[in-house]
Formats: C-alpha cells, sequence, structure tokens
C-alpha cells in the first residue's frame, strides 16, 4: 500500500505545482489553445488558454512511478515500464499534434494518418513488446485472463491490443471538449484501475497477474497527475490539457486494461467515454446515410449545451456518470471473485 500512496502523492504534488510553473511559461510564449469553429459560441471566450497541459501530467506520472522504486525498493517491472512508455508515447504524438496547432494558430493539428500513423507505432510497440518480454495471458478476458478466457494467440492479442489503444485514445480525446470534462471523468477510472491491481496483487492465486503491484502504481501514478492537474483544469480551466493529456491518458487506461486482463471491463470503467464515441458514431452515421443530425451537435456534450444546460452543469453531471459507472466495474469485479470461491 505505500508504494500506491507515494507515488499518487508524489505525483499529485508535483502536477499541482507543475501545472502552475507550466501555465505561466505557455502564458509567456503566447503558447494557447486555437478554437474550433464547429463548437458552441459559449467557447469563443476560451482562445487563447494555455493549452498541452498534458505535459505535466506525463511527467508528473512518471516521476511519481519511479520514486516508490528508487527510495523506497519496489522492484521495476517490464510490464509496468511498458504501460509507462505507452502513456509517454501517446503523448508525445499528442504533444506535437497540439504544437502544430498552435503554432499556426488553428485548430487544425496532423493530419488523421499522420496521427493514427503515430499512435499505430506507440500501440503496435506496446502489444508486441508485451506479449515478447512479459508473461501476459493472451486471452480475450472480462475480469480475469479465464473469463472468459477465450484463447487469442499471440497474433491476434496484439490486433486485439493495437485496435483497444486507439479506440481508447479517441474516445478520451472526443471526451476533451469541456473544462475539466476528460480529466475529471478520467479520474475515477484511474482510481478503479489502482483497486483493481492492488487486488490482483493481494490474490494471485486468481488473477495470476505477476506484475500487478507495479501496474497498481502506474495507476496511481496517473490517477494523481490528473488529480493535480485537474485542480487549474477545473471550469473555468486555465490551461487544457490537449491531445498530449487525452491521449496519454487513454494509451493508459488500455495498456493497463490489457496487462490486468481486464479487456472487456474497460468499455464499463470508461462507459462515459464510450458514450462519447458513440455519439459521434450515431451523428456522422445518421448524416451520411440519411441526411438528418440525430443530436444538436457532437460528441453528447456539447448537445446538452446546445440544449441550454450550463457548462458546468454538464460537466458536473458527466462526472456523476463517470462515477456510476466506475462504481457499477468495481462491483462486477468484486462480484466475479466471490464467484471464485476465494473467500471460502
Amino acid at each position: 500500500m505505500i508504494p500506491l500512496l507515494l507515488a499518487g502523492g508524489i505525483s499529485m504534488a508535483l502536477s499541482l505545482l507543475g501545472t502552475r510553473n507550466l501555465i505561466d511559461w505557455l502564458r509567456a510564449h503566447r503558447v494557447g489553445q486555437p478554437i474550433h469553429e464547429d463548437v458552441p459560441d459559449g467557447h469563443t471566450p476560451k482562445a487563447g488558454t494555455p493549452t498541452m497541459g498534458g505535459v505535466a501530467i506525463v511527467v508528473a506520472a512518471a516521476i511519481g512511478y519511479a520514486v516508490p522504486h528508487v527510495h523506497g525498493g519496489l522492484v521495476f517491472t517490464r510490464t509496468g515500464l511498458l504501460v509507462m512508455l505507452a502513456i509517454a508515447g501517446a503523448g508525445m504524438v499528442g504533444a506535437i499534434d497540439d504544437w502544430i496547432k498552435v503554432s499556426n494558430e488553428r485548430n487544425l493539428g496532423l493530419n488523421k494518418r499522420a496521427k493514427m500513423g503515430g499512435l499505430l507505432v506507440v500501440a503496435i510497440g506496446f502489444a508486441i513488446a508485451t506479449v515478447v518480454w512479459t508473461d501476459v495471458e493472451t486471452t480475450l478476458s472480462f475480469t480475469r485472463w479465464n473469463e472468459p478466457g477465450i484463447e487469442l494467440g499471440p497474433v491476434l492479442w496484439v490486433v486485439w491490443a493495437v485496435l483497444l489503444i486507439l479506440g481508447t485514445t479517441n474516445a478520451v480525446n472526443l471526451t476533451d471538449g469541456l473544462d475539466g470534462l476528460a480529466a475529471g471523468s478520467s479520474i475515477y477510472a484511474y482510481l478503479a484501475m489502482t483497486v483493481i491491481a492492488f487486488w490482483a496483487f493481494r490474490h494471485p492465486e486468481v488473477y495470476a497477474v505477476k506484475h500487478a503491484l507495479d501496474l497498481a502504481v502506474v495507476a496511481s501514478a496517473m490517477f494523481g497527475a490528473i488529480t493535480g492537474f485537474l485542480w487549474w483544469n477545473a471550469p473555468p480551466a486555465q490551461i487544457f490539457m490537449g491531445d498530449t493529456g487525452s491521449l496519454a491518458i487513454g494509451a493508459g487506461l488500455a495498456a493497463l486494461a490489457l496487462a490486468l486482463g481486464t479487456q472487456l471491463l474497460l468499455p464499463i470503467v470508461g462507459a462515459l467515454f464510450v458514450f462519447e464515441t458513440l455519439s459521434v458514431i450515431v451523428q456522422v452515421g445518421s448524416f451520411r446515410l440519411f441526411h438528418r443530425r440525430v443530436l444538436r451537435m457532437a460528441p453528447v456534450h456539447h448537445h446538452f449545451e446546445l440544449g441550454g444546460w450550463p457548462e458546468t452543469t454538464v460537466i458536473i453531471r458527466f462526472w456523476m456518470l463517470a462515477l456510476m459507472a466506475t462504481a457499477v466495474a468495481l462491483g462486477i469485479y468484486y462480484a466475479d471473485f466471490v464467484s471464485t470461491g476465494a473467500l471460502d
């Protein structure tokens, strides 16, 4: 438990202080967020708000993860390091995208092919390295490696891992449209991953996750880093995480789910991100097929804004939805544990 508290506490403190300094630096260098034309009018005043705050999240999480190993005696593991590298790699892709936007003073960064290509490199690298260098179970799993335990084999597991990482990074990216929405929602998801990983560490006979404690430290470090960042990102936001933050957060959640054997539980843990993504799919599909829009605007948080909900109301209610989804996911996880008879 001490490594988790150490990682979470240090990353939170570093993110809290580091984001404050980052805001000052970004303002001094005029690194501000361009606002897309296709958003509600209420977002126009946000133009010029410092962006690329995800840098503070990634750096704080990396240091928070490292400290329990360097000074606490915890052993670095290949699985934990690979998850952290996936977070950093996706964050780097996002940082390039953000930098192009602010440099050109337009809300157009990397084109879709370049952005997807960068994420593919990260996802494929993580998936192959995980299969080759760790003892990960290559099964399709819900709450543990053998539930339902459909064996995919190394090749199919790599394909599945890549799709999961791409899907999750884009889902978090779509959710990052209101002050603090993605950050506040992802805090609950990383809290759930911390609990799941630590529980797997305490019950190796059920979950067989060799490096579960190290994965719990990764999740705790991300939880702390995002919490510290949210202090400055909560409405009205003084800084945006940008793609640097959203892609890093999404990659971390997917990589943790893959390493912990909870891939099919992830859509419940991150139900809000799924909801946001489905709203875009439905909107685009309806317009292309029937030339009609189902929502006033997609993603769905803009639909409620245009319906008259104040931005803070949308944010807080969506946070509540994310919290409820996390509670349901943890309930399912524990119920499955009880069904194994491990408590008997």
